[in-house]
Order: structure tokens, then sequence, then C-alpha cells
């Protein structure tokens, strides 16, 4: 299970958050890329650097409906004295043959289409009659109510100059040019690039699938009735939110109670749709916590060192943690804290950067920043711990503001804040005005 083997460890050791990252990261790697179809590829990370097989756009073609001229033909015109133009045809997008425009000539144009023959610039329609002969219009009437439009002749007030309003073939991108690079994340713009440039399918590391479950007999679904000494489960739902939010293709597991048995056969089954598992809960010291009990014995019998390893960090709020791998293909699993808070920011600081590197990113790291505190008071923390505190970060102003105190429990703070921030081990006080890193979590 990772280079974990080489650390000292024991019951009583402490693990540094770096430590501890850094044995997650050895043990995970990216998934192996597959062909997907486009849309199935969103959100996936390209694996090659894809070049253009045709131009884009692929002939010179009209930014305006309006008339294709040559440039001699309407020099000098103005509503005053018009260049008067015989119409020789229409050119619509998507038309294959073109009537050729000859001097004195001009062929109605509609945007996309191809640049006819001989034509050398286009006029909008708005400074044309647009062949009625009445002064300038605002637009043509449709071709199946007029199809007399695509012959005649026009009145053209105003000179353009050449190519005016015309994309040039290889404006956007050239046959042969590097469309995406490996490593990019396809979003709707470089999917709409691919299929652009007539790709149907493209070579990527598929989005991991994560599974997300959460322990303890206490907690009940949202929607259902609380009795004495029940909650509603929480963890679940941000922590399968915060999956789907890093990339991830997301599974939320119901509450599992506090039984062995019961969670072991519950990983197992969720094991065939999961490429990362993530617990939530029962990983302390307590009596009832089902995770460390189910899990501890637990490894992969045909790897040696392979199995969940449950450790103290030196951090607040998440001091329990666990990670390893389980099942016959060494499926990583993070076992979390369970309460809300320490759940949801253990999820930030460790199974994010897991499931970016599933992905194949280069940075699979959230992006921090150094701000000014901004609060009335010192902020506190305890001794050889590294702290991360919820907070509202200002970009303009540079400062961040704690919200809702030092307390691990407050989950509702966690609606408010928009950063983490993070106060060293090695520091037992921040005073209001000083220097703080801050990880964005916007």
């Amino acid at each position: 299970m990772s280079n974990a083997a080489t650390r000292v460890t024991g019951q009583d050791h402490i693990w540094s958050v770096t430590e501890h990252l850094e044995d997650i990261l050895a043990t995970v790697r990216p998934l192996e890329p597959i062909e997907l179809h486009l849309l199935d590829a969103q959100g996936c990370v390209l694996v090659e650097d894809v070049t253009v097989p045709v131009s884009l756009p692929p002939f010179d073609n009209s930014s305006m409906d309006g008339y294709a001229v040559r440039v001699a033909d309407v020099s000098g015109a103005s509503e005053e004295f018009p260049a008067v133009l015989t119409v020789v045809g229409d050119v619509a997008a998507g038309q294959a043959a073109q009537p050729a425009v000859g001097p004195g000539q001009a062929a109605r144009i509609m945007t996309g289409a191809p640049l006819p023959p001989g034509a050398e610039t286009v006029v909008p329609v708005e400074w044309t009659d647009g062949g009625l002969g009445a002064g300038p219009v605002s637009g043509m009437r449709a071709h199946s109510a007029a199809p007399e439009g695509s012959y005649g002749r026009v009145h053209v007030y105003r000179p353009a100059e050449a190519r005016a309003h015309v994309r040039a073939k290889g404006s956007d991108v050239k046959a042969g040019e590097r469309a995406l690079e490996a490593g990019a994340v396809l979003g709707p713009p470089q999917i709409a690039l691919l299929a652009a440039i007539g790709r149907a399918t493209v070579r990527v590391r598929p989005r991991p699938r994560v599974v997300v479950l959460s322990t303890g007999s206490e907690l009940v679904q949202p929607g259902e009735k609380l009795d004495d000494g029940q909650i509603y489960d929480s963890n679940s739902f941000a922590l399968t939110a915060a999956a789907r939010d890093a990339g991830a293709i997301a599974y939320r597991v119901g509450a599992v109670a506090d039984d062995a048995d019961t969670l072991r056969a519950t990983i197992e089954d969720q094991l065939i749709r999961a490429d990362l598992i993530v617990t939530t809960g029962g990983v302390s010291v307590g009596a009832y916590d089902v995770v460390k009990e189910a899990l501890s014995y637990v490894g992969d019998e045909d790897e040696a060192g392979s199995g969940i390893e449950f450790r103290k960090l030196a951090m607040q709020p998440g001091k329990p943690q666990g990670f390893g791998s389980i099942g016959p293909d060494h499926t990583p699993l993070l076992a979390l804290p369970g309460n809300p808070v320490s759940s949801y920011v253990s999820f930030e600081l460790f199974v994010r950067p897991a499931i970016r590197t599933l992905m194949g990113l280069a940075d699979v790291h959230r992006p921090t920043a150094r701000a000014v505190l901004g609060t009335g008071k010192a902020l506190s923390s305890p001794a050889a711990k590294r702290q991360f505190l919820r907070g509202r970060y200002d970009a303009e102003a540079g400062t961040v503001t704690p919200v809702g105190g030092a307390g691990s429990h407050l989950i509702a703070a966690l609606a408010h804040a928009d950063a983490l921030i993070v106060v060293p081990e090695d520091t037992t006080s921040v005073e209001p005005g000083a220097e703080v890193e801050v990880i964005l979590l916007g």
C-alpha cells in the first residue's frame, strides 16, 4: 500500500498532513485511457494531442447576410449615388455550386455561405435596398416567400473594402495545427472544437467512479422522521457532491449501520463499480468505530502490504484517517472521520487530489493564495497540529475572515465559507493583520 512501509509507524505515531497525502498520491494511479464518443468524454482528460485535419473554416465564407460583389463595382457608392448591380443568383450555406460574379454583378449571399468565384467582398444587406428599389432595408425576405430576390437589380449605398465581412479559410485554425494538447479537460468549447474538425471520438482517461458511503446507526436519510438520538446523514450527500465537483462520477450509498459484517459486505458489493471508495465515520478510537473494526485486517491476498491502515494525523479537524486498497483490483479506499466538517476538510485535503490523480491531471491541488487575516481577535491553534479553519476570502482586498469560529463541529459555517485558512503546525496563535495561506474552495 504505497511507500508507507518505509516510514516510522506504530499505534502512537502521529503522521503529518504532507506524509499522509504523499502516501495516497504514491499509490493512486491515473486510470487507463479509453476511446469515447464526444459527449461521453465531457469532463475527461485528453491523453493525446489533437491536430486539425481540415482548416476552419474550410473555405472563405460570408460573416453577414448581404451581397457578394467586386470592390471596384461599389467604390464611391452612396445613398445619393448608389451602385446598381445585376443580381445573378443566391449563395446559401451548404450550397455546392455558386454563381460566378462578374463586373457589374452581385450574388445574394447568406451568413456562412462560400464566397462565390469572382467576388472580392461582401456588403451587408442593410447597406442595400434588398432589390426592392425603395431605400435601405433591414433584412431579406424569406426565399420561399419572395424567390424574385435572387435576381433583378440591387442598389448598394456604401462602398466596401476588399474581403470585408469575409471569414478567411483557416482563420480559426489551419490544417496541421494543434487543436488541443494532451492534458486538456474536455468542456463544451473543447468538444465543440473536436466536432468542428470532424472528430467523432477521442482518447481520454475516463472520469473516475467514486462510491461514497457513511456509517453510523444514528444516521437517518433526509425526509424521514427523526427519533431520539438520531441525526440526518449529511456526509454522504456532501462528499458525493464534492466528488462530482472534482470531476468524478459519484455514487452515494445509504448510511450503513454500525455492524462490521454489514459494512464489509456493502463495500464488497460496491467494488464492481468503484475506482475509489470513500467512507465517513467509524475511524476513531471508540468501541463502535465500525470502519476500523471491519477493515483493519482486510487486505489483498495477492499483494503484500495491502489493506487499510488507520492513522492519527497532526491536523485539526480530521485527526483520525484511514487509507489503503481493497479487493481483487486493489481499489483505493479512503476512510474519513464522521464529523461533518472534519469529513469535508479531509475530502479537500486527501480525496480530491486522489480523484484528480485518477483523472490524469497534472495539477491535482486546489489553488492557494496569501491573504491578510481580517478579524478582531487572534486565531489560536493547538501546538504541533496544522489547523484548517473555514473562511471568506476577499480577492480584491486580499483579506480572509474566519467563518464560524474554530469549532470543527460547525457544519453551518461550511455553507458560508469559500476558503480554508491554514495555520501551520509551528504556530499556536495568528494575530489580526498577519499574512496566512488560504486554500481556495470556489
